[in-house]
Parts: C-alpha cells; sequence; structure tokens
C-alpha cells in the first residue's frame, strides 16, 4: 500500500465531552412509544439550539379499525418541530386546515412560531394494514427574534433530501481505498459541499448517515464552533478522537462532542449502523420552556398561555 509519511488530516478531531445511555421509553398519547434521547440535557444550552428528542424505535402495530393511533390536539410556540418518519406513516393536522402525510424517509419541518395547534397521529393508511412504525420528534428552538414568526411547514419529501457518498477515512497515512462505505442523507445544513433542503432561522446542521461494514472509520467534517449531537439509532460505533482513544456509543445513546475540532470520526462497531448527527451554532439565549411553550422569559410563557386560552393560536 501506498504509506505517506501524511498527517491523518490537517483537522483537528473533536472528542466527546459526555455520553448518554439510551433512555427508558414512555407512551407519547398511544402512538408514540418513545425514548426521550436527551433525558435531563432537554432544554439546556448544552445541546442549543436543539431542544428535544423522542425517538420511537421500531415497533410492530397491529391492524387497527378504530381511531388511529396517536396524540390529540396540542399547541406550540417559540420553536420547530421536526418530524422524520422511517417506517410507517404519520398523519399530521393542524387549527388552519393543514394535512398532510409524512412516509417513510419524508421529513416535516414545522415553524410554530407565535402560536399552532396540531395533532399527529398513524396515518389512516398505516392503521388499517399495521406494520412497523419507527419515527423520531426533534425541537429546534428559534431566536429570539423569530419566536413570534408566522406558523409555516417545510414538507420535505425522501427524493428531495440528497444523498451523498461516504468513503472511507484515511488512518495513520495509509490511503485508502476509496470505496463507498455508507452514505449520509442531508436534511439541513451541508455535508461536504451538499446542501440539504431545510431552511432555517440559524445554522444548523441535521444529517442521516448510515455506515454498511462493521470496522469502517469514516470522518465527517463539521463546524467547529456548533454544538454536535450523535444520536445512534441502529447498530454502535466508537467515536476516535485526536488521541486515538475510542469512545463506545451503544444504540440509542448519544455522543456529545466537545466544542473544538472541525472533524469526527467514527468506526462503526456493527453493520449497518445509522446515526442520526446533528448541532448548529448556539444561541446563548435564556431557555424558558414549560410544557409545549419555549421562550426566552417565563412571562413570555405565561402570556403564552393566555394567548392559547384566549383561542388566540393558529390563527
Amino acid at each position: 500500500s501506498n504509506k505517506n509519511i501524511m498527517p491523518t488530516s490537517s483537522v483537528a478531531l473533536r472528542s466527546v465531552k459526555q455520553i448518554l445511555p439510551a433512555a427508558p421509553r414512555h407512551w407519547v398519547g398511544d402512538g408514540f412509544h418513545v425514548h426521550p434521547v436527551f433525558s435531563n440535557k432537554a432544554f439546556t444550552e448544552e445541546l442549543s439550539p436543539f431542544l428535544m428528542f423522542d425517538y420511537a424505535a421500531p415497533q410492530q402495530f397491529k391492524p387497527n379499525k378504530g381511531s388511529p393511533r396517536g396524540v390529540g390536539q396540542h399547541p406550540h410556540r417559540g420553536f420547530e418541530t421536526v418530524t422524520i418518519a422511517f417506517k410507517g406513516e404519520v398523519e399530521h393536522a393542524d387549527s388552519v386546515g393543514n394535512r398532510d402525510v409524512i412516509k417513510p424517509g419524508d421529513v416535516q419541518w414545522m415553524t410554530a412560531g407565535r402560536g399552532i395547534i396540531h395533532q399527529e397521529f398513524h396515518s389512516n393508511e398505516f392503521s388499517k394494514k399495521g406494520g412497523e412504525f419507527e419515527m423520531c420528534q426533534l425541537w429546534v428552538n428559534l431566536p429570539k427574534k423569530n419566536k413570534m414568526t408566522k406558523p409555516h411547514y417545510q414538507p420535505i419529501v425522501d427524493k428531495k433530501i440528497p444523498v451523498v457518498d461516504l468513503k472511507e477515512a484515511s488512518v495513520d497515512g495509509e490511503s485508502c481505498s476509496e470505496e463507498t462505505v455508507g452514505n449520509v442523507r442531508v436534511i439541513a445544513g451541508s455535508f461536504l459541499g451538499t446542501k440539504g433542503p431545510a431552511t432555517t432561522f440559524s445554522p444548523v446542521e441535521l444529517w442521516d448517515a448510515t455506515i454498511q461494514k462493521k470496522g469502517t472509520v469514516v470522518d465527517l467534517p463539521f463546524p467547529d464552533d456548533f454544538n454536535c449531537i450523535i444520536f445512534v439509532r441502529r447498530g454502535e460505533i466508537d467515536v476516535i478522537s485526536e488521541s486515538g482513544d475510542p469512545k463506545r456509543v451503544g444504540a440509542q445513546g448519544v455522543a456529545l462532542m466537545k466544542r473544538e475540532g472541525g472533524s469526527i470520526r467514527i468506526q462503526s462497531a456493527q453493520k449497518n449502523t445509522s446515526l442520526l448527527i446533528m448541532g448548529g451554532l448556539p444561541l446563548n439565549e435564556p431557555i424558558a420552556a414549560r410544557g409545549p411553550f419555549v421562550m426566552n422569559t417565563w412571562d413570555e410563557i405565561n402570556k403564552a398561555n393566555k394567548d392559547y386560552m384566549m383561542g388566540k393560536f393558529g390563527k
């Protein structure tokens, strides 16, 4: 093999600040059996601009002749919800007449802004047939100046999400095979120059990555001043730092990365490993979160409650 006496990369590798193990599941309504992925880190500056993450691991649902399972009408203000369907279908409806079915591979990026009332259910089609269901919902904070923006949807269908090939990393100066070892679906931000379709109010990265073979090393450039969170949706990984020290992250676990170094080095520890990699520029603004409202002050939270009670949402 061609032994170049070259440094592995001129970009420093990020190291892991903390690993969060898989969180126990709970039901949201009767349709979403979720892991609260961020556990007690949810709604903290450490994850900014991300706030919360619910992951419904693959689960079989029997055909259902009654009302579709899900969660009934509830309000949101001050942030965005990002719903990704992996298997099965989620139907969404809101108080101003928007309806949409989120199918496997699709993403719905909803800006609640100044206020929306919506509901989410298994789609009628999926309910009747039953089958395997897997999805997640992420909450992304809005900058203070955009919290009261008009509610807005970005329905992003699977075929609109660009897929970038992942190549094996060259480690220890050995030239690598340059074979494709996986891929990255770029939902938001950009990966190796390919931009994702989602429009965001502050800089956000959201990638859906798959590594096919066990033991493969990949390098993922990531902006060094962004918070960075790696979630193992399936399989397991070692995150390798500059010192070469591997940190193991198992299925449904999370690696919170330190905010230094411009690249993430990951080695798959199982075949067909799948990750969600996310992050963004921290907003550095106060977070006041209560239930479905996320503002900057408690006065604004009280006002959100009042406005909701007075029927001012979703107008």
